[in-house]
C-alpha cells in the first residue's frame, strides 16, 4: 500500500531523532524518482532548481507555483519531502499564517521558513520579527494537528552577512520559537558547523554541502550533524552537463560533449513503471 501523508511525516520525524542522513534536492518529479531509486530516505525541494526549470531566477516564482510544485513532489515518491518554502510568500503575519496552512495541505513532511527579505540594503529581517514569524508558523502547524517538521533558517551567510555569532543567536531564538530543526546555509568550515550544532543542541541541524567539499557524510555525522542537503547543486550539475554539450555544438560545431552521460536504455529502465 502507498504510504499515507501521516506515515511519511512520522517517518521523517523519526529520521531526525538520531544518526545522520542525506536529504538530496530534486527539482522535478523525474529527479525525485531517480533519487528515490538510489535508496535515500527523504528528499527536499529546491527553490532555485525549480525556478531554473521554469526559466526564472531563484525567488522568481509565485506562491501558487511553489505550492503546486510541493504537492507534485509530495506525491512523486513514497519518501517524505521537506519543502523549501522560501520566506513564506508573505509580508504580514496573517498572510504568513495563510501560506503555512496552504503549505501543510500539500502533504509535505517538513517546511522551512527563511529570515531573508530579498532587499539587498537590508537582507535580513529584524530578529524579533523573524522570531514572531516562526511562532506563527509553529502555531498554524499545531492548530492543524499536522506532524509537519518546521525548519528555522538563518540566511546570514547566504545574503552576505557572514556573522556567525548573529546566525547562532538567530537559530537559538528560532529554536525557542518552535523550530524543530535549525539551518544556517552557507557555513562551510568544521569550526562553523560544530559551533552551530553545539549552540542549538539537542535540536537537529541541517548542513548544506552545495559545492566540492572534503567533508564526508561520516565526518559530518561525527560532528553530530543530523541531516545534509545539497540545495540547488544537483540542478546546477544537470545544467552544467546540458550547457557544456550545447556550447560545444554552438561554439565549436563539435559533438563531443556527451561523454559520461547515461544511455537512453538506462533512463528508460529507470523510469519504467
Amino acid at each position: 500500500m502507498p504510504a499515507s501523508i501521516s506515515q511519511k511525516r512520522a517517518a521523517f520525524k523519526t529520521l531526525h531523532n538520531s544518526g545522520c542522513f542525506v536529504l538530496p534536492n530534486p527539482w522535478d518529479v523525474a529527479s525525485a524518482h531517480a533519487l528515490a531509486s538510489l535508496g535515500f530516505n527523504a528528499l527536499a525541494t529546491t527553490s532555485a532548481g525549480l525556478a531554473w526549470s521554469r526559466a526564472r531566477p531563484d525567488g522568481g516564482l509565485s506562491r501558487a507555483d511553489v505550492l503546486q510544485h510541493m504537492r507534485e513532489m509530495a506525491n512523486a515518491t513514497e519518501l517524505p519531502v521537506n519543502a523549501d518554502f522560501e520566506s513564506g510568500f508573505a509580508q504580514t503575519l496573517d498572510e504568513l499564517a495563510v501560506s503555512v496552512r496552504l503549505a501543510v495541505e500539500t502533504g509535505v513532511a517538513g517546511l522551512s521558513i527563511e529570515d531573508s527579505t530579498g532587499d539587498p540594503q537590508a537582507p535580513l529581517r529584524d530578529m524579533a520579527q523573524a522570531v514572531e514569524r516562526l511562532r506563527v508558523a509553529r502555531s498554524v502547524i499545531d492548530e492543524m494537528g499536522a506532524e509537519v517538521l518546521l525548519v528555522g533558517r538563518a540566511e546570514n551567510f547566504f545574503v552576505g552577512v557572514e556573522d556567525l555569532s548573529d546566525a547562532v543567536a538567530r537559530l537559538q531564538a528560532y529554536s525557542e520559537a518552535g523550530a524543530d530543526c535549525l539551518y544556517a546555509p552557507g557555513i562551510r568550515t568544521r569550526d562553523e558547523i560544530e559551533t552551530v550544532v553545539a549552540a542549538v543542541a539537542p535540536k537537529p541541524v541541517n548542513v548544506l554541502i552545495g559545492w566540492d567539499s572534503d567533508l564526508t557524510v561520516d565526518e559530518l555525522a561525527q560532528m553530530n550533524v543530523r541531516r545534509i542537503s545539497v540545495g540547488g547543486a544537483m540542478a546546477r550539475a544537470a545544467w552544467g552537463g546540458f550547457l557544456h554539450s550545447a556550447r560545444r555544438i554552438a561554439e565549436a560545431g563539435r559533438f563531443d560533449g556527451f561523454s559520461g552521460i547515461p544511455s537512453g536504455t538506462e533512463l528508460n529502465n529507470l523510469f519504467k513503471r
